[in-house]
C-alpha cells in the first residue's frame, strides 16, 4: 500500500526535503522534528427514504465514477459538525432542507482524487421523509436526482465502491 502522505515531499514548516515517513499514517521532519499526521477526512452519505419506500439517489455528474449513481452527501467543512455537513451536502445536491437525520453506520474509505487517496471516514445517516414528496433540483456535483423503489435499487448501478458497500449494508439491515 502506498504511504497517505506519499506526494509530500518538502517538510511544510521548514521546506527540508527530509521529510521522511515516520510510521504507517505520519511523516516526520529530520531537521525541525514536525511531525505531520494523515488522519482520515470527515465524508456523509444519507439514505433518503420517502413514504412510498422509495431511495433519492442522485447521478454522479464529475469524476470519480462520473455518470453512475451516488448518494447525497460529501466532505465535512471546517468548523461543522457532522449533521451540519449532511444537512448542508444535502441541500446543496437535491435543494432539500432536511431536518430529521438518523445515524446509521460508518466504513473507512479511500476517495481518488487529482490522482491521490484521500482517506476518509464515511458516515452514513437515515434521513426519513414525510408527506407529499418536495420537489428535487439537482445541483453542485449532482447531475441527475430521482427516486427508486427501494425493491429495484441495485448496488452495481453506484460508480464509488464505499457507497456501494454502504448501500449494499443498508438493504441487508433493511432485509431488502
Amino acid at each position: 500500500m502506498v504511504h497517505p502522505l506519499e506526494k509530500f515531499s518538502y517538510c511544510p514548516v521548514c521546506g527540508s526535503e527530509h521529510f521522511e515517513v515516520h510510521n504507517f499514517k505520519s511523516k516526520q521532519c529530520r531537521d525541525c522534528g514536525f511531525t505531520y499526521y494523515a488522519n482520515p477526512c470527515s465524508a456523509t452519505a444519507a439514505f433518503i427514504i420517502n413514504d412510498r419506500q422509495e431511495m433519492l439517489v442522485v447521478r454522479r455528474g464529475k469524476e470519480p465514477a462520473k455518470g453512475t449513481l451516488d448518494l447525497p452527501g460529501g466532505f465535512v467543512d471546517m468548523g461543522e459538525t457532522v449533521e451540519e455537513g449532511m444537512k448542508r451536502e444535502i441541500k446543496e445536491e437535491t435543494g432539500l432542507d432536511v431536518h430529521d437525520i438518523r445515524y446509521l453506520f460508518s466504513s473507512p474509505n479511500v476517495y481518488m482524487y487529482s490522482g491521490m487517496g484521500v482517506h476518509t471516514l464515511d458516515m452514513d445517516f437515515l434521513v426519513p421523509l414525510h408527506g407529499d414528496i418536495p420537489t428535487i433540483t439537482a445541483a453542485d456535483d449532482a447531475a441527475e436526482a430521482l427516486w427508486i423503489p427501494i425493491s429495484e435499487v441495485n448496488p452495481d448501478d453506484f460508480g464509488l465502491t464505499s457507497i456501494r458497500n454502504a448501500v449494499i449494508r443498508f438493504l441487508r439491515e433493511q432485509g431488502a
